[in-house]
Parts: C-alpha cells; structure tokens; sequence
C-alpha cells in the first residue's frame, strides 16, 4: 500500500523545497537532524550527541532552530503529496495539562488511521468542536461521508451547524481508531516531559504529525519486501520535499 504520490525518476511532485540561503550545513544535515527529531523520542542534545559519528558536529540550539524553522515545511510539503483523505473520519479530544492548566488536543483521523489533523485548544464546547470542523474542511479540501465521535453533545451541535448533510455517528464503541492514534503522541509527550505553552504544543505536534506518520506505514498490513520498497519510496519523497534530491551527486 502506498499512501504517497510520488514520481521517482521524473518531474517532482508539488512546490519547490525550502530555501537552505543563509545556511553554513547542507540540506542533508539539516534533514536528517529534522528526521531523527521528528521520527525517534530523542532530545536535541540526544540529536547532537548523535552527529559526531557522522562527522557532523553542531550545538543542540542549532538543532533546535533547524527543526522550528524546516519542521513544520518540510511536514506540509508531505501533506501535499498525500492522497485524497478516506470518507470516514474519526474524531476525539483527550486533555492535556500544559503548566498546569488543562487543555485538549482534538484530532481527526481517517478509516486507515491516517491523521488529517490535530489542534489544541483551551475548551471542548460546541465553538471548540465548530473551530476543529472547519479547520478540517479548509485543510483537507475534502467532505466526509461519515464522521464518527464519541457522544459529548459539543460534537452534534457543531455537527449540525458545519456539515449537517454528512452522516453523524456517536458512540465510544466506534471510535477507538482515533483514541488509539493518541498514543504516539502521549508517548513522545511523556519522552519530552510535557510541553510548556500551547503554542510550543501546537507548533510541534503540527510538525509531528506530518513527519513522524511518514516513516511508520501500516506494517503489519505488508510483507517484508512490500515494506522495504514502501520504505524506499517514502525515503525518496523525503529526499523531494526536502531538497536532498536535487542535490549534485558526488563524481
């Protein structure tokens, strides 16, 4: 199964990458520092203390600084080579305690589990849940036939209000592809030892979610070679939508 449109050997697909001006390292450092961020639980410092024996020797706040400014392009420059989203999706919220104060990181995935977004938000009334349809439909471009959450009435009432002619369904026993797609995150929350600002939260969970899903196809749905030439493909998209593609091989 490949998610991604890609044309390996031709004309790239989609923008142009990111411009590297101004940049004393390669596209191909900075890509992989961005990858190995974004992909494993690792700090910037861990980051850094992986460089050396690739020869590479940088600070962890140049790491940092890469990952802020490149993240978050080089995850839309994959969104807009995937395929159209499934017509089912599945939305849940869960809380999150950012210095202390309660928030709630809404996401959206759809029948194959592929996340079509997540947003944190102070609330999880009906404008919470309004705010979150609407960002789906601007961001996807797409209408669902069926959208499926659990039964907090925020949900049917911004529903009713955003897309009344798309078939609503309310159960907490259908809903367990979105709450399990929660547990990545949790996971790589826990590794950072949780976020400080919304903002901050927001800003790395946008990038997460378009790196990371990237590099973990469905592997239990694929054999071992299906999965090694998935890999590759996804490893060459990379390559295109960070500019490593279209650098000068070496003589």
């Amino acid at each position: 199964m490949i998610f991604w449109l890609v044309m390996l050997g031709g004309v790239s697909v989609g923008s142009t990458p990111p411009s590297y001006r101004g940049h004393r390292y390669p596209a191909e450092v900075i890509s992989y520092c961005v990858w190995r961020y974004f992909r494993f639980p690792l700090s910037f410092r861990e980051v850094e203390e992986l460089l050396p024996e690739r020869g590479v020797t940088v600070s962890h706040e140049t790491v940092r600084r890469w990952c802020a400014k490149f993240g978050q392009a080089y995850a839309d420059g994959l969104r807009r080579r995937r395929l159209r989203p499934g017509d089912t999706w599945h939305l849940d919220e869960v809380f999150v305690r950012i210095n202390g104060e309660l928030t709630y990181r809404w996401r959206a995935v759809d029948q194959d589990g592929n996340i079509l977004d997540i947003l944190v938000q102070s609330r999880r009334d009906k404008a919470a849940a309004r705010r979150f349809f609407r960002r789906l439909l601007k961001k996807t471009r797409a209408v669902p036939r069926v959208v499926v959450t659990d039964k907090i009435r925020s949900y049917g009432a911004a529903h009713r209000e955003v897309m009344p002619s798309v078939e609503h369904r309310q159960s907490k026993y259908l809903n367990n592809r979105a709450e399990n797609s929660h547990q990545p995150t949790r996971q790589r929350e826990r590794a950072m030892k949780g976020f400080r600002s919304v903002g901050g939260a927001q800003q790395f969970l946008s990038a997460f979610s378009g790196i990371s899903p990237h590099f973990r196809p469905h592997r239990h749905w694929m054999t071992a070679t299906e999965y090694r030439a998935e890999m590759i493909t996804r490893f060459a998209l990379w390559d295109q939508v960070t500019g490593v593609a279209d650098l000068p091989t070496a003589a």
